[in-house]
């Protein structure tokens, strides 16, 4: 199974990048993973709602744009299941017997995502009820991710 992060803003901060390339170089032994990042829409700081719409739907067009019909989409969402590490090694186990190509994970800009991607999701993940920055959030990813797939090899990982 293939896994992609996608990012719909971009990762800017070199300490981030710096955790999100460590894990994803750890992953390589487990999975083949990539980070797509870098789709948001520029937006007025004031954008109304209307704006704000468009946006997303922009946004959302591109993310819909890389995701095939046979891949599974997961996206990050404040209204998702908060689910333990050990219940999302359980989920990354079903995804890599689902028979599908790969596993997109997606982790919105500024106003989230749109209806469109919560619609084709096929499940939606949430980390907290909490809201943190996207470039947080995909480091975080990267880091379950890699928990995960320690978990379902039986291998040691500090709790």
């Amino acid at each position: 199974m293939r896994y992609r992060i996608i990012s719909v803003g971009k990762i800017k901060e070199a300490f981030f990048l710096k955790g999100i390339n460590e894990y994803l170089k750890r992953l390589q032994p487990y999975t083949g993973i990539e980070l797509v990042d870098g789709l948001e829409e520029k937006t007025n700081p004031r954008a109304g709602q209307s704006e704000i719409n468009r946006v997303l739907s922009r946004e959302g067009e591109r993310v819909l744009k890389l995701v095939g019909d046979d891949e599974i989409l997961v996206v990050l969402d404040i209204q998702g299941s908060s689910i333990s590490s050990e219940a999302f090694a359980g989920l990354l186990e079903q995804w890599n017997l689902s028979g599908k190509s790969r596993v997109n994970l997606v982790i919105g800009g500024s106003h989230g995502l749109s209806d469109e991607v919560k619609r084709r999701a096929n499940y939606r993940l949430s980390f907290s009820p909490m809201t943190f920055p996207h470039q947080m959030a995909v480091l975080m990813l990267t880091e379950q991710l890699y928990r995960g797939f320690k978990i379902l090899k039986g291998e040691p990982y500090h709790k």
